[in-house]
């Protein structure tokens, strides 16, 4: 199956050139403030693109998601989107697992305290995951800020080398675009934007065929 993935469109998603794909998974950051309207015009555009799967997680921009319940957000998002907030679903014998959460900075949506706190989230990636999506990266892993710091989640690299899923997708630190491999999981960083919000990044395409491995 050959997948693309975004991450990181503030509401420019309208601008992107995306290729051809059996499957589109989206990274969170879908919105810039995280209103409603934001949401409305994201998931408009997210239905009508010709993927056969289309699928996409929250990020620390997305504050509707956070803020509003199961039933509401559930209202909003056609059948034909796959939406994932600490769950996951089986596709054609793959499974994806998807989490929107990040390290506490700033008070933005799914802040979580680095420690316990972040780790009851990642103790619920499932040991059987194959694609694991989630908005930020874990530690030393495409993470690093334009100043130098390493910004990503030790708890969730721990969990990441348990699992060892054959793709870890996320985005969030802009500046850390790319894609790298170690050991049995390759990264991938599918911020589309630059670390000034204008749209410079590739979305990243792979394959990946469970039945083959």
């Amino acid at each position: 199956m050959k997948f693309l993935a975004i991450s990181d469109t503030h509401g420019k998603h309208t601008s992107l050139r995306l290729p051809e794909a059996d499957m589109i998974i989206h990274a969170g950051d879908i919105s810039g403030r995280g209103n409603r309207s934001e949401i409305l015009y994201f998931l408009e555009w997210f239905e009508s693109l010709p993927y056969r799967y289309k699928l996409f997680i929250a990020g620390n921009h997305d504050f509707y998601f956070e803020k509003n319940s199961d039933a509401e957000i559930f209202k909003l998002i056609p059948d034909s989107i796959i939406y994932l907030n600490d769950t996951g679903i089986e596709l054609e014998g793959i499974h994806i697992w998807g989490s929107p959460i990040t390290p506490w900075f700033n008070n933005w949506a799914f802040n979580r305290n680095r420690g316990m706190d972040i780790r009851t989230h990642w103790d619920m990636i499932p040991a059987e995951t194959d694609i694991l999506v989630t908005h930020g990266p874990p530690l030393g892993k495409l993470d690093q800020v334009a100043g130098g710091l390493h910004t990503g989640c030790a708890d969730l690299l721990q969990r990441v080398e348990e699992v060892q899923p054959a793709f870890h997708i996320f985005g969030h630190i802009h500046e850390g675009y790319g894609l790298i491999k170690e050991g049995n999981t390759s990264y991938i960083n599918a911020s589309v934007l630059n670390e000034r919000y204008s749209l410079e990044n590739a979305p990243v395409i792979f394959e990946y065929n469970k039945t083959e491995l």
